[in-house]
């Protein structure tokens, strides 16, 4: 019967800690930040609306929502579509009374394809920088220009995607509206 080499007992064991080590540090790890491309062409509103207009004189909207602060819009006509792509929801919200954020809900991965295609033609193409989630369970895009956010979150699992554009400088008062 041989007697164990603890010096082999030992360099094991210490190859076991730094692995162990290791997965849990990649585990812990906060995921990367999203950073947006910057926008080719800022559209400053959608749809020819402009940020900061009133909603509640146009015939082709209508008030499903009020809040305190907080109107939302939905469209009187379908079918509702994103460049060629059909979604689901299109609302529009504003807060004290200025258009300030299109919420869009879309299902499905030929739809997704669509609509990141569509983006891209008019935003500009994705920079493959880290922080640009382009596959995986969750994706998320984000194009930035001088006055419009537009932020792209896609979940695989359920194949939903919403879609959130935009005005900089209004979409703060969604969360101050929040805390009053």
């Amino acid at each position: 019967m041989s007697v164990p080499d603890h010096r082999l007992l030992h360099t094991r064991l210490a190859a076991l800690g730094f692995a162990v080590g290791l997965l849990w540090s990649l585990v812990l790890l906060p995921p990367p930040a999203v950073h947006a491309v910057p926008m080719v062409n800022d559209p400053k509103g959608f749809n020819g609306i402009l940020w900061g207009a009133r909603l509640d004189d146009r015939p082709e909207l209508s008030l499903i929502n009020t809040a305190r602060r907080i109107k939302e819009y939905d469209l009187r006509k379908g079918p509702l579509t994103l460049g060629k792509a059909a979604v689901e929801m299109m609302r529009l919200s504003t807060v004290d009374d200025k258009f300030a954020r299109v919420t869009i809900h879309y299902r499905g991965q030929s739809t997704h394809a669509q609509i990141l295609a569509h983006l891209q033609a008019q935003y500009g193409p994705l920079d493959r920088t880290p922080g640009q989630t382009m596959r995986g369970f969750n994706q998320q895009f984000n194009w930035r220009g001088a006055d419009t956010d537009i932020n792209m979150t896609y979940e695989a699992v359920g194949e939903r995607g919403f879609l959130f554009i935009e005005s900089i400088l209004l979409a703060p008062s969604f969360t101050e509206s929040i805390h009053e």
